[in-house]
């Protein structure tokens, strides 16, 4: 796959990434104003949607971090390359990585994933006393002594990305937000979620919200493992969703104050959270770029895994300050 620079969009309409599935509004050197790209479409279907495989298992050595008041089960494959920190959505956990593992390890990262306060195999902690799940990447971060890192997030997972970022600057390299509403309480972004006070919307079922309808009805193996996966990963607290706060950006104005170089993806066939959204955090975060997968929900890491590693790679070698 072609990365093409994002300061060039005229590259674009015949990059291997518009092939791959990607529309792209990237910032350059207008940093901070959505832009809209909108190449030539060809004759025919130029991005079909191709069943990737089932992911690999995770390999890498596992461990539990016993932190103050809370012990965190992680990951970690090691290695003296710069730190990945994965982020997983609130439907899932540490085990979710599977096809961002090794493809990460053997571009040079040492990869790190865990499972946030609550979620499977981490303990839930004192509920009268439950912190941020931003503080407790840091002091995950601190346990491990590591002082930088790239952040990439997905879904909720993207809050906390977001909230790294926004509050520990120095310690962050890149952040990596996809498919994600990146603050619960702004009403501009509350506005843009499509299922939004729909009467029906919380009878849907987590695998239905979440994966396309290419996925869907191309993938059946892969839904039954995502579906397993998001029931195991709150099956130890009963399924019940944590009611950690996650520390991450408030309002519109919060988000407009993260300043490390930001990758926004989204998926066009995401029911909740839908592609304007991303390009109004673009809009609002100056060093962003902003990338929007066809035929993908909420889940782009895990549908589209291949663009997916190959887009957050290119964005975390290009975009890492020295």
């Amino acid at each position: 796959m072609t990365i093409f620079d994002p300061s060039r969009r005229d590259m674009l309409a015949g990059s291997a990434l518009a092939g791959a599935g990607l529309v792209a509004g990237l910032g350059g050197e207008g940093a901070g104003q959505a832009q809209a790209s909108t190449p030539a479409m060809p004759k025919g279907d130029p991005t079909p949607f191709v069943a990737p495989p089932l992911p690999p298992p995770l390999t890498a050595p596992a461990a539990i971090a016993r932190l103050a008041g809370v012990d965190l089960w992680y990951w970690d494959t090691g290695g003296p390359g710069p730190v990945v920190v994965l982020q997983h959505a609130m439907t899932g956990s540490g085990h979710v990585w599977g096809y961002q593992q090794q493809v990460f390890a053997r571009a040079g990262y040492r990869v790190i994933g865990y499972s946030r306060r609550g979620y499977r195999e981490s303990s839930a902690g004192d509920p009268n006393k439950p912190g941020t799940a931003v503080e407790d990447l840091r002091m995950l971060l601190d346990h491990l002594k590591i002082e930088r890192c790239h952040v990439v997030g997905t879904a909720g997972g993207g809050l906390v990305s977001g909230g790294f970022g926004l509050h520990y600057p120095g310690r962050t390299l890149t952040i990596t937000i996809a498919c994600s509403m990146l603050t619960l309480t702004e009403p501009k972004v509350l506005e843009l979620l499509s299922l939004r006070g729909e009467p029906f919307s919380g009878t849907l079922p987590h695998h239905f919200t979440e994966l396309s309808p290419s996925y869907r009805a191309l993938c059946k193996e892969g839904v039954a493992l995502w579906k397993d996966l998001a029931h195991k990963a709150r099956a130890e607290q009963g399924n019940v969703l944590p009611a950690q706060p996650y520390g991450g950006p408030e309002t519109l104005a919060d988000i407009g104050r993260i300043g490390v170089p930001t990758l926004l993806i989204y998926g066009d066939a995401d029911l909740g959270c839908c592609p304007p959204m991303g390009r109004l955090f673009h809009k609002a975060i100056p060093n962003s770029e902003f990338v929007v997968f066809t035929e993908t929900g909420h889940s782009a890491y895990w549908e589209r895994p291949a663009e997916f590693n190959a887009v957050v790679l290119d964005f975390m070698k290009r975009r890492t300050r020295a």
